[in-house]
């Protein structure tokens, strides 16, 4: 009986079924886990007030739970702690977030269950988020604004205090970015293109006088945006609020530095909602800051997606149409049998050697020889001789173009040859068959070869540390200055961000829940991306469904 059920084959059939729900069930755990420890950093944690007294003098700390552990007696006995009164085995120390870092050493610190005399969670607590210096905890004492100080009503008044000083903030940097930066570029081409007349021996006096004019013309402009600029710093300069802190001193906070304020022990479950999805916002909309380890990726986001839809423009073309030619057109000999083999062999190359290679060919050789024909002026600081969005691009698209190359192929071989005849029956050549039949036929393949470029593209990260990722990139490769789109330009992205928030940050603690939020939203943007090529996909396949038949 046993015998006869495994030559039907249905054990086989139990192990594959088995193996892919295992496999299944490991990735969404992971996928799981991964957006548990991510998301739940933005919820607006309790705030606890603790009385500390035993292994520490007398003192009292405010500051947010972040981890618990058990602790074998024996090893804080030898790290220096007095435990002989207490009789467990093991001793349980918690992770506080204490923040106000110009105050305390460390804004992480552990707090052994043993000191603690009084716990508990006061609704008048506040935490500030700051764009300096991490979050403050404190109680809000009185607000001061315009040098008057606010005692009724102050915690409301802070509110709307914070919301002007954030709009001011907000239209300061938008002018800075906008309307200065774009004057600072302006001038800096100015500047090149008075440097390449020099070059060419072809600055003359009008040339001088028309440059002059135009600089002095955006100086001018420059003058106005300056003075409104430090007009919007100045006003939002004006208020402060006083916070008394767990050393149980008065502390002076400029408002302009408080990004929000929150009550968390004094929020209900709507409020805590609504905050929870307004941080999750701002760390997607948000410029990083605090060495990364604070604020948002929205840099890393844009930076990730503009590279892999500029890798996918450059290597579509060049995959499928090495793919027709070997298919279509090369002979059946050695030589394409080599080639073959080749294409194959390049998918199993490490990825940091395309990243040598692209340092070396594209940045050093292609881009200074771009250099020295059109950016003369330009020298010694390199345009295109340096690491940048372009570079990367073109190093995944070498990366992937294995994967293009194959899943085409294997398109066109499924394509009855038949259809091929029929078509050239007909008097069409062989060149308009490719392109009315072939092709179309064969675009659900190559669609599934983008998907799968696309998919290891943006998990990528060794080869973009060479030729054009950085920690912090001033200015997006796409803007309002011409032409527009900077493909010279560094960028940021996800899978580096990840890499420098968790092994590369000051402050391990505070960045350890930002390295598994940046990962789910990785895998969130590479979901994204494929659920688009998959739609493209089968949209294609249904279109031109009509030409199998």
């Amino acid at each position: 009986m046993v015998k006869q059920w495994f030559k039907s084959g249905s054990p086989w059939i139990w192990m594959t079924g088995g193996a892919v729900s295992i496999s299944l069930i490991s990735v969404l755990g992971l996928l799981a886990m991964i957006a548990w420890k991510g998301l739940s950093f933005f919820w607006p944690s309790e705030v606890v007030e603790l009385e500390l007294n035993g292994s520490v003098p007398q003192q009292t700390v405010i500051g947010e739970i972040y981890d618990r552990e058990m602790v074998p007696k024996t090893r804080l006995e030898a790290a220096g702690y007095d435990l002989s009164a207490f009789d467990s085995e093991f001793i349980e120390r918690i992770l506080v977030k204490t923040g106000n870092r110009e105050y305390v050493e460390l804004d992480f610190r552990w707090v052994l269950s043993t000191d603690i005399q009084k716990q508990s969670a006061p609704e008048a607590l506040a935490v500030f988020e700051r764009s300096k210096n991490g979050n403050f905890y404190g109680y809000v004492d009185h607000v001061i604004e315009d040098g008057k100080v606010i005692n009724e009503q102050a915690v409301v008044r802070l509110y709307e205090l914070v919301e002007r000083a954030v709009d001011l903030n907000d239209e300061a940097l938008d002018l800075q970015n906008g309307e200065i930066g774009h004057i600072n570029y302006e001038l800096e081409r100015l500047r090149l293109k008075e440097k390449g007349y020099v070059l060419d021996n072809a600055l003359t006096k009008e040339r001088v006088a028309d440059l002059q004019a135009q600089r002095t013309a955006l100086r001018d402009e420059y003058k106005v945006f300056e003075e409104r600029l430090f007009k919007l710093r100045k006003q939002a300069k004006r208020d402060q609020v006083v916070v008394r802190d767990m050393r149980g001193e008065l502390v002076t906070l400029p408002i302009y530095q408080v990004l929000d304020v929150w009550f968390p022990n004094d929020m209900g479950t709507l409020a805590k909602i609504a905050h929870y999805l307004s941080q999750i916002g701002k760390f997607v909309s948000d410029d990083p800051r605090e060495a990364n380890t604070e604020g948002g990726v929205f840099p890393a986001i844009f930076g990730t997606v503009f590279m892999v839809m500029l890798m996918a423009v450059i290597v579509t073309p060049f995959g499928v149409i090495a793919a027709i030619y070997l298919h279509e057109y090369a002979a059946k000999n050695a030589v394409t049998k080599m080639i073959r083999i080749a294409v194959i062999n390049l998918a199993g190359v490490p990825s940091i050697v395309y990243g040598v290679f692209g340092l070396g060919f594209f940045v050093y050789m292609l881009g200074g020889s771009l250099d020295q024909l059109f950016y003369p002026e330009a020298a010694p600081s390199p345009v295109f001789g340096t690491p940048g969005v372009i570079w990367s691009a073109l190093t995944l698209a070498i990366l992937t173009l294995p994967v293009v190359i194959v899943s085409t192929e294997e398109g066109l071989s499924r394509i009855p040859s038949t259809v091929r005849h029929g078509s050239l029956a007909l008097g069409a050549t062989q060149a308009e068959t490719l392109w009315r039949i072939i092709v179309p036929m064969a675009s659900p393949a190559i669609m599934t070869g983008l998907i799968l470029a696309v998919a290891r593209a943006a998990g990528e990260v060794a080869p973009l540390m060479l030729v054009g990722v950085v920690k912090m990139a001033p200015t997006l490769p796409l803007d309002g200055n011409f032409p527009y789109i900077h493909l010279d330009r560094k960028f940021m992205h996800l899978g580096f961000h990840i890499y420098d928030v968790g092994f590369q940050s000051p402050n391990v603690e505070a960045a350890r829940p930002l390295v598994y939020a940046t990962a789910f939203l990785l895998v969130s943007v590479i979901i994204a991306l494929n659920i688009t090529a998959i739609g493209i996909r089968n949209h294609l396949r249904e279109k031109f469904r009509s030409l199998e038949h």
